[in-house]
């Protein structure tokens, strides 16, 4: 695998972007280019010792050698931040890559086998058009997931827009996405484009869909389904060519039952599902999270896990998943101040304190191993859900909570059938 493979730092994405303004594309390559010899190329290497072997190059015919060197030096600072992070890999890592798979996605993060099936999809969805419905419990990443999306698709050059449903009225909500004409309402003073229009040619996240009401539902699938719709208090129908990604934590199957969501809207945004798992379902991954987020403060204090502390992070459930753990692991960095480790004490009361629900089995299997005692209590909660719903895995996944793929995973892992 290359070494690169990975490899999401933020010194590497800000010479790249300054670069690119400069007309030059920044390259990781496996050995100094011979270009290199004759100044066509700028180079830094991984390793000074080593000033043939892999490093960061840009090939540059025709900057001067002032601008050349310029153009070093940003490269060198690139390459320490690389080599550093490369050095400090946890073992997690460096074995997900030796192995073929991937740690990271367009900013995602995360090797875990759902996660592979995660980009996977992930591969297959972003050259389309379609519409895609992302689902998840809060802090899974949807936005970050949909960001992904965009930027795989034939769009990335095109607007990313975002809003989130829920964070409006109605009113205001229809005015935010279709815009207004003057003297429409109260207030409105001026035309306003809505962000349908501002999205045009690109990618519109509609975050929380589940919690827009059926008259904005109505104005959506118009748009969805013939590409048009008209500013409030406006008669002039627009045109736009947008594509939709819509996300929820809400299980809209169920709220289409239940008259809360319109059937065709749910099936007209439910082209392409992606469900997102909860960190509990991978918990391999949170030393990877952790070693990810203490990077982005390592520049100006590095940090590490005391071995208690990285135990207790592991254990605990996590009901805020990864923005979660985002949040504590700042927290953690904040609090440890100077100190290199980070210790368990620091840990929020919440964390420190949680221990697992007992039960026969996950006691029993407790005077073995951590692990083990989470495969008794999956094994257990599966089983219960499995003959609660006489097999039907649908129903049982999303008891559980947890993906349907993810579910069937496990029941073939534990021989539950």
């Amino acid at each position: 695998m290359p070494w690169w493979t990975g490899l999401d730092l933020r010194v590497l994405r800000h010479v790249r972007a300054v670069l690119r303004r400069r007309g030059l594309e920044l390259t990781l390559v496996e050995r100094r280019p011979e270009e290199a010899e004759t100044k066509r190329a700028a180079f830094a290497p991984l390793d000074a010792a080593d000033g043939k072997g892999p490093g960061i190059a840009v090939f540059a015919p025709a900057l001067s050698e002032p601008e050349v060197a310029l153009v070093q030096l940003m490269l060198n600072e690139a390459a320490l931040d690389v080599a550093d992070a490369l050095r400090e890999r946890r073992p997690e890592e460096r074995a997900a890559a030796a192995s073929g798979r991937r740690t990271s996605y367009h900013g995602i993060c995360g090797a875990a086998p759902t996660m592979q099936e995660l980009y996977d999809l992930l591969d297959r969805i972003g050259p389309s058009d379609a519409t895609v419905l992302i689902q998840g419990e809060n802090g899974t990443g949807k936005e970050l997931v949909s960001r992904a999306i965009h930027a795989a698709s034939p769009r990335r050059d095109r607007k990313f827009v975002v809003t989130n449903c829920s964070a409006f009225n109605d009113n205001l909500l229809d005015s935010e996405l279709f815009g207004h004409k003057r003297g429409a309402f109260t207030g409105a003073v001026a035309d306003k484009p809505g962000l349908f229009e501002i999205a045009d040619t690109g990618t519109f996240f509609l975050d929380e869909i589940g919690d827009m009401s059926p008259a904005l539902q109505v104005k959506v699938l118009r748009v969805l389904q013939e590409g048009t719709f008209n500013r409030v208090g406006d008669t002039e129908t627009r045109r736009v060519d947008v594509r939709i990604i819509a996300a929820t934590n809400r299980d809209l199957a169920a709220m289409v039952a239940a008259g809360q969501f319109r059937e065709d809207l749910y099936y007209r945004i439910h082209v392409l599902a992606v469900p997102l798992p909860a960190l509990r379902e991978r918990r391999e991954d949170i030393p990877l999270l952790v070693e990810y987020f203490l990077s982005r403060h390592r520049r100006a204090r590095p940090k590490r896990l005391a071995p208690e502390c990285a135990a207790q992070l592991g254990a605990y459930a996590w009901p805020g998943n990864v923005r979660e753990l985002e949040n504590e692991v700042e927290r953690l960095v904040v609090l440890a101040g100077d100190a290199p480790t980070i210790a368990a004490d620091l840990l929020s009361p919440r964390i420190r304190q949680w221990s697992p629900p007992a039960t026969e089995d996950t006691a029993e299997a407790a005077n073995g191993s951590l692990p083990a005692a989470i495969e008794a209590l999956e094994r257990r909660m599966i089983g219960a859900a499995m003959k609660r719903h006489n097999g039907n895995k649908t129903r049982a996944a999303e008891d559980l909570k947890v993906s349907r793929r993810n579910l069937i995973r496990l029941v073939q892992k534990y021989q539950l059938e």
